[in-house]
């Protein structure tokens, strides 16, 4: 079992510098009301991972630093979520510490490594439960009470809670698309239509890809037509003559009389017979281009009717580029993703009756999950208050009586809520119920909620007893309680030291506390004492053992140190209590 040794605490409040030693089972922290005993509280608090307020930094200090020691066991939680945050070990000890500016920036370290901060509060899920007087008050909000008997009621109430919670998330999922389906059912009718639309006017001139590149080409050639065909005339006429003009000099006649003037020579020298066969080659090549271009012309038609169809092919065209598209392979495109959107627009009714389908699937699904899950917390109930109501006898409340009022509220319509029991009722994330604790504090009294039911002291105790019961069913190695013992007196107060030290022999137990009855039942007392500028400093948290221990008792139990009867009285304490365990 993991067991906190140790913190030290600098530059905190008024807090200097300070070391608290703990007892492996159950230590009292004393003090006169502002010495800092609280600081305890705050210390751990931010040692697990609590919310950083540079408020609680000690004025004129840069920074306040707390440190912890923690004995952890192989393979127990703690030591395992530590090594994970790749933590070492200091002989069989976890360090633990955390700093936090004056301006706010917050540090932690485990183990010699540094961690995020959530790290260290998911270690104190593991290690230690804390408890003050703010708990208390969550203590009486019906919505900590039914956590606190889901809590206690462990699988039979985690498993159907998680199947209810996944059934009851797809729910949700499922309301949300019909609801969008249905309230946008103008808006999409009118986004079909215009995809109908513009789909229809695309399939009306039926554009080919790339068919845009190829008319624009085609025009600039039938606009020119006269132009090209006179100038492919003209060079037709340089390279192979003109019938016409039988004088006329041209590229083939004179490139033909330079090869037959070398051929007449070429067996002479072997070089000049290469440079004829480059001749033959340009005669060749003077041939074949003189040949396209004749070809080339003869295949021109400067026709205009061609012309004017071609033009009005690219305005029509133009007229779906200017809408859908820079070019017909992006209006394509365009056409393709409509095509699919407007698919996906007429098939709504179709989701809609399956998404109707589903819903009322899932509400009846729920309608059993609910029901499993109420029947669970009934039982649990039961239990959990029977075994409340034991502790509450052991705390001096032997007439006391704790019961659990499990109720749901009625739907407005079938339609928004799920059948419990034969009735609509409405339902969230957590099922149908609404879960209150009742308290009944002597024989004859109606069992009120705990809010108007207790006392101070009675919630006190209350909150002790669930605690307790807690600790049986879902134990933590250490429980830590600022002042529950609030309202509490005379003999109750007694008990509460009795039963907190019998929660002590299976868990390290903290306890800040006014009462000398509550500390006289600690194996270990701290008393928390400031000096006269108002520190806490390093004498200022002190074991105290055998006489010291009766002069604090008895400055408990009187405001008078050296009062004989007083320390009368502590002794008897001390002794009834050493008596007891």
């Amino acid at each position: 079992m993991s067991v906190l040794e140790e913190m030290r605490i600098r530059s905190l409040g008024v807090i200097d510098d300070a070391v608290v030693e703990l007892s492996p089972g159950f230590t009292a922290v004393t003090g006169e009301t502002g010495a800092g005993k609280t600081m305890v509280v705050t210390s751990l608090g931010l040692l697990l991972g609590g919310r950083a307020d540079p408020a609680l930094v000690r004025i004129g200090a840069k920074a306040a630093v707390v440190e912890g020691r923690i004995t952890v066991s192989d393979g127990d939680a703690v030591a395992l979520r530590a090594e994970e945050a790749g933590a070492e070990f200091d002989d069989g000890a976890l360090l633990i510490s955390r700093t936090v500016s004056a301006e706010g920036r917050s540090r932690a370290h485990l183990g010699g490594r540094s961690v995020p901060v959530g790290v260290l509060a998911e270690l104190a899920d593991e290690l230690v439960a804390v408890h003050g007087q703010t708990d208390q008050q969550g203590l009486l909000k019906p919505a900590r009470q039914r956590q606190a008997l889901d809590r206690y009621a462990g699988d039979g109430v985690a498993v159907p809670h998680a199947k209810y919670a996944a059934s009851y998330r797809r729910l949700r999922a499922v309301v949300t698309e019909l609801d969008e389906l249905t309230t946008r059912a103008r808006e999409r009718a009118q986004e079909a239509d215009l995809l109908r639309f513009g789909l229809s006017e695309i399939a009306a001139v039926e554009p080919l890809a790339g068919e845009d590149g190829d008319l624009a080409a085609e025009a600039e050639r039938l606009g020119h037509a006269e132009a090209l065909a006179s100038a492919a005339a003209l060079a037709h006429s340089a390279l192979a003559g003109n019938p016409e003009d039988p004088e006329g000099v041209d590229a083939t006649t004179v490139v033909a009389a330079a090869g037959r003037s070398l051929d007449a020579v070429r067996a002479h020298d072997p070089a000049l017979a290469a440079l004829a066969d480059r001749i033959g080659e340009i005669s060749i090549l003077l041939a074949d281009v003189a040949g396209e271009l004749a070809g080339y012309a003869d295949q021109l038609d400067a026709d205009p009717l061609r012309l004017a169809a071609v033009e009005e092919r690219r305005a029509a065209l133009t007229g779906l580029t200017r809408k859908y598209g820079e070019d017909i392979t992006a209006v394509l495109a365009w056409a393709e993703e409509g095509a699919a959107r407007l698919t996906e627009l007429e098939g709504d009714d179709d989701r809609i009756g399956e998404l109707t389908a589903e819903r009322d699937g899932l509400r009846a699904e729920l309608s059993g999950l609910g029901q499993a899950l109420t029947d669970a917390r009934a039982g649990a109930a039961e239990r959990f208050a029977e075994a409340v109501t034991a502790e509450l006898a052991s705390l001096a409340m032997p007439h006391a009586r704790v019961s659990f009022d499990i109720r749901q509220t009625e739907a407005a319509d079938e339609a928004s809520g799920i059948e419990i029991g034969g009735r609509s009722v409405v339902y969230g994330p957590s099922g149908a119920d609404e879960v209150e604790l009742l308290l009944a504090p002597h024989p004859g009294a109606q069992p009120r909620p705990i809010a108007k039911g207790a006392s101070g002291g009675e919630l006190s105790r209350v909150m002790l007893a669930v605690e307790v019961v807690f600790a049986g069913s879902d134990p933590v190695p250490t429980y830590l309680f600022d002042e529950v013992d609030a309202g509490v007196g005379g003999k109750a107060a007694v008990e509460v030291g009795r039963r907190l030290a019998k929660l002590a022999r299976s868990a390290q137990v903290v306890v800040v506390t006014h009462l000398p009855q509550v500390a006289a039942f600690a194996d270990r007392q701290l008393l928390v004492e400031k000096t006269v500028d108002g520190a806490v400093t390093s004498s200022g948290v002190t074991v105290l053992e055998g006489e010291d221990r009766v002069r604090e008792l008895s400055r408990m139990l009187a405001g008078q140190e050296d009062s004989q009867t007083a320390r009368a009285h502590a002794e008897e304490l001390l002794a009834a209590a050493r008596a007891d365990g």
